[in-house]
């Protein structure tokens, strides 16, 4: 009888290409705590010259201009061309930019809904959101501007595990992870043309983000330094522990998955400014035990 291998000796890393079609623009890798050289978390994959948004923490439509700035034309300016959004969970410290994000690319000039896939819970902010506001879109759709509100309707979908979203670009699937006492929180496998993209969003380690990033070009996670959790409170401690992936659970998890390349993002990093180098110190922590390709990310990075 034949026998085969674990699934994680079957895991085999893929060979980056140095030129791809597939961009990942990280847009914004905070926290909640206001940092100002860190919005909050937004990552944008532009596949085929079509942008698509995970997370729309505080700050993100500004930075979605910095982007195009840059060089980032798919994205249109003032964030015009972020039709399709994907919520990875409801904590403030994702969705804050909400408004900004239904609002601003359409008084800068979108004209097609906003798509935007989540968990349970996001067409009631959608509904609260919307209604806050409809002083201003009634003001810009009857006073002078003339806008037309096709550009600032939102199409809200609530989601369950499994493919969510797919077109000619690329295939989203929606896969559980645990954060805390959060229900309904995911993180999303993206499959382009040319790469294999996995964001994990906010999570305690957990089984189904090796399932789904098991050899992938890209693996975008988030983790909390070892350091810095010696420096926090017991209360805090816990909470990391169950909300969140310290850096050696991290390094654990991409020696099995051994993607491409390992991106950190959303670094908590309470304590952190007791340290010279912080990200080093977490950098350093991660290389320690896994020394596969792993950076940093920062605000406005393209990998």
């Amino acid at each position: 009888m034949a026998t085969h291998a674990p699934q994680w000796q079957q895991c085999a890393s893929k060979v980056r290409q140095a030129d791809v079609a597939t961009k990942i623009v990280m847009l914004g890798t905070g926290t909640p705590g206001p940092d100002p050289d860190r919005s909050g978390p937004a990552t944008v994959i532009v596949a085929n010259g079509t942008p698509y948004l995970i997370d729309f923490g505080p700050g993100v439509v500004r930075r979605a201009a910095a982007a195009y700035r840059n060089g980032v034309t798919a994205l249109g300016f003032g964030g015009t061309n972020l039709n399709t959004a994907f919520l990875t969970h409801l904590h403030a410290d994702h969705t804050a930019g909400y408004p900004d994000l239904i609002l601003t690319p359409w008084i800068m000039g979108r004209r097609k809904p906003l798509d935007v896939y989540g968990p349970t819970g996001l067409k009631a902010m959608t509904r609260h959101v919307t209604k806050a506001w409809e002083l201003d879109v009634a003001n810009r759709v009857h006073g002078l501007e003339r806008l037309k509100t096709e550009g600032c309707r939102v199409n809200a979908r609530e989601i369950k595990s499994g493919v969510i979203y797919k077109d000619h670009n690329v295939t989203v699937t929606a896969f559980p992870v645990r954060h805390g006492e959060m229900d309904g929180a995911f993180g999303y496998r993206f499959e382009t043309p040319d790469r294999t993209i996995v964001i994990s969003g906010d999570t305690a380690p957990t089984e189904t983000i090796f399932e789904n990033s098991c050899g992938c070009d890209v693996l975008i996670h988030e983790v909390y330094s070892q350091e810095t959790y010696r420096k926090v409170s017991r209360k805090w401690q816990t909470y990391r522990r169950k909300y969140h992936t310290s850096s050696r659970q991290l390094a654990a998890l991409a020696r099995r998955a051994k993607p491409a390349l390992l991106v950190l993002y959303h670094n908590s990093n309470a304590g952190g400014e007791q340290l010279p180098e912080p990200d080093q110190v977490l950098l350093d922590e991660v290389r320690q035990l896994y020394k596969g390709d792993v950076v940093t990310g920062h605000d406005l990075d393209v990998f």
